[in-house]
Parts: structure tokens; sequence; C-alpha cells
């Protein structure tokens, strides 16, 4: 936090309290940084803590944790930034010990550096379900070499797909064609061209897509079916050069 020194370096405390303090509401000063970061970090923590809770892969340790983090004394750990600076309720499970660290604090990590190199967007609720299953296939790689660089590659993958789907997580883009309510009505217009008698069933009934595909086309369904049914599903999808074509494909089959 502001006024600590680096961890890894021989120097001093620096004392920036005369010209920085904790109620300094200049937007510039390192505490309202550190403030927002805070409230940013707390709902990471949260979601990651419950990614594929029918599973307990995210809940066990890695085999490759960074040790830079892990033989901190837990300085250099989230989650205990967290319970330094925001009041939680007591966890279901005990942390790490040190030297380990949970699949899900990797995933924290991921999200919490994609929030602060990415500002303009940051983290919205639902990435943690984007970047589950891709952390998930490069942790669970069968060659144990490339399990090593799980987290690189999950983070250098997660950064690009976001870069195609960063329109659905920006409200400001929502009405935009390329945003999310322009694709559930091009998710209407397929099931009106399709199958006409359920969309007008539909339509009759008042049950327009944005109550039930929203979460399919924002998450791509990856809250929709199991962790291995997902990986299928992504394995065609991002083979396909028009995926999101081929997702408002697949979001149609499962309502007709």
């Amino acid at each position: 936090m502001p006024g600590e020194a680096n961890f890894d370096e021989d120097v001093c405390r620096v004392d920036v309290t005369f010209a920085d303090h904790p109620l300094n509401i200049n937007p510039d000063s390192q505490w309202q940084t550190f403030f927002k970061d805070n409230e940013v970090l707390l709902q990471i923590d949260k979601d990651v803590r419950r990614l594929c809770p029918d599973i307990s892969f995210f809940q066990q340790a890695t085999e490759f944790p960074c040790q830079a983090v892990v033989h901190s004394s837990g300085v250099k750990r989230l989650h205990t930034r967290i319970a330094l600076s925001v009041k939680k309720a007591p966890e279901d499970y005990a942390p790490m010990p040190e030297g380990s660290e949970a699949h899900w604090e990797v995933v924290e990590r991921i999200l919490f550096l994609y929030a602060k190199l990415n500002p303009g967007q940051g983290y919205v609720q639902g990435m943690n379900e984007i970047i589950g299953p891709i952390y998930y296939s490069f942790a669970c790689n069968p060659d144990s070499e490339w399990r090593g660089h799980a987290e690189a590659d999950c983070f250098f993958c997660f950064t690009n797909l976001m870069g195609e789907i960063r329109d659905f997580f920006i409200k400001s883009l929502d009405e935009a064609e390329c945003g999310i309510n322009g694709m559930m009505c091009k998710l209407g217009e397929q099931l009106k061209s399709k199958d006409s008698a359920v969309w007008f069933r539909l339509h009759d009934q008042e049950l327009y897509p944005q109550y039930y595909s929203f979460r399919w086309l924002t998450l791509l369904l990856s809250q929709e079916f199991p962790l291995p049914d997902v990986l299928r599903i992504w394995d065609s999808l991002f083979a396909d050069e028009k995926r999101f074509e081929f997702l408002i494909y697949i979001c149609c089959s499962m309502i007709m």
C-alpha cells in the first residue's frame, strides 16, 4: 500500500503522508488509487472463489505457484491485501499454506492485472466465467512443461478473447450493433426466420431474448453447460472465423 517499500528491495519505508494521505480526495492520490483498486479486487475475489463450484479444481493447489508471491509471508497475496483492507465474513476454507497457492488465486491475479492494464474497461462480473475454462485447459495440459506456463498462456489468450468480446462488457456500447443488445436482436431475427411459430409463441408470452439470452451470449454459454461440454463447444466456436454468427446458431438451436 502507499508508503510501503518494495518487498524485494533493501530500502526503508518512504513516508508519503505529508504530501498524500488516506483522506486525500485528489484523483491522482496514491491512496485514492489504492482504495479504488481494493473495490475492484474485492469483487474479483468474490467471483473467483465461486468459480465452477461443481468441481474442486479451482480450490486445489497449483503445481506451479508464483514463487515471488507464495514466499512473501503473505505480503504479495491479493486476498491478504483484501483481508487487511476490507472487513469480510469468514471464509469457508483456510488459505493455502506458505509456499502454495490455489488455482483461483492465479485466476484472481490474472483478472486484477487485466483490470489494471485496461482502466477504460476494468473488471466486469462475468469475466471470471470467461477466463475459467481457458485457465482450466492450460492448467490441465498433459505435458507438465506446458502446465508450467498456464498463467502466462491464459493471460495472453484471455486478453485476445476479450479484445473480441469486450463490447459485450461495456455498457455504453449495449445499443451498438456490436454490443450485447445487437447480438440479442440478431438471435431474435434468426429464430424468427428459422422457426416463426416458436418466435411468435415467445413473443405472445412476452419472453423476449433479453430474458434468456443475455447470459448465453455475454458468457459464451460458459454457465449453461458442464465444463467439459463448454470446452467442446468452445473448441468449435473459436475454430470458426465467423464465431459470433456460429454462437447465434447454437443459441437458436437451444431454443428450437
